[in-house]
């Protein structure tokens, strides 16, 4: 994308819309990452199954039978399989652990998609498994949010995010400058995103509707120096959310975080 910086800032002078189009392609088409041999390893002890959701045929994974549930939640551009340092040690929690890819993410079906039909598929997996407790990752925890939100017969005991992105609108500005398009083109695309999904991008964040949210207790916890999802988000977040708490580590990163010894440590004893 960077080799094309410049001829995409020259277009998007004088084709607006097609730039526009193009930032849109962007935002809504993930990028498939290949897995490290510990997450293939989770995937392979894993029980798999395809279900239908928002038209996606998700693949979703199980490991264990405990006497609770839980749902594992990846980020944009993940895969259920990222949680694989954490099965084993929820099992040893006494869960039933599940997990799934995302539309048009890992295992499951291509298409264009979006943070209102990834937030569609948390909300129906948490029903069908009748989950407990969940985790999310990044962008996870914002579909999980909005899942939630509109959904606010599913209760969850604990939630856990994993850092946590707070403003749509800082997504969209993200994905923007990746590209290379003007302030001009950015609100072509949140007029574009408003028109087909019915929601106001710019009142979308999480630390405007947490408390709405059915969720006996949260745990946030975030890297002081993630370079991906800057910590003020996440403090955002748990200032507005009644229920929630908000651990700072360091020396993790904003990917290493999920297998990290101090997050599951963390985990651990907030969900034991």
């Amino acid at each position: 994308m960077n080799n094309l910086r410049p001829f995409i800032q020259l277009a998007d002078r004088i084709a607006p819309s097609w730039t526009a189009n193009l930032a849109y392609k962007f935002l809504t088409n993930p990028r498939f990452h290949k897995l490290r041999p510990f997450e293939e390893e989770a995937i392979e002890k894993a029980e798999k199954e395809e279900v239908e959701i928002v038209g996606f045929q998700i693949r979703t994974y199980k490991w264990g039978n405990g006497t609770r549930n839980i749902l594992l939640i990846h980020g944009w551009e993940g895969q259920g399989a990222n949680f694989g340092m954490l099965i084993e040690p929820l099992m040893a929690l006494g869960y039933t652990v599940y997990a799934f890819d995302g539309p048009s993410h890992g295992f499951s079906s291509k298409g264009d998609t979006s943070l209102f039909e990834f937030g569609e598929v948390v909300s129906a997996l948490l029903e069908r498994f009748e989950a407990d407790d969940a985790i999310s990752h990044s962008f996870g925890s914002v579909a999980t949010s909005f899942g939630l939100w509109n959904r606010k017969d599913i209760h969850l005991d604990k939630l856990v995010m994993i850092t946590t992105p707070d403003r749509f609108e800082d997504r969209v500005k993200d994905v923007s400058a990746k590209v290379g398009v003007s302030m001009r083109t950015q609100k072509r695309l949140m007029n574009r995103i408003a028109k087909e999904t019915g929601y106001d991008p710019y009142d979308l964040a999480v630390s405007t509707y947490s408390n709405e949210l059915n969720v006996g207790e949260a745990l946030i916890i975030h890297d002081e120096n993630d370079k991906v999802i800057p910590i003020s988000q996440s403090e955002a977040v748990a200032n507005a959310w009644k229920v929630a708490r908000l651990v700072k580590i360091a020396n993790t990163g904003h990917f290493r975080i999920l297998r990290d010894e101090q997050t599951v440590r963390l985990i651990e004893s907030f969900l034991g």
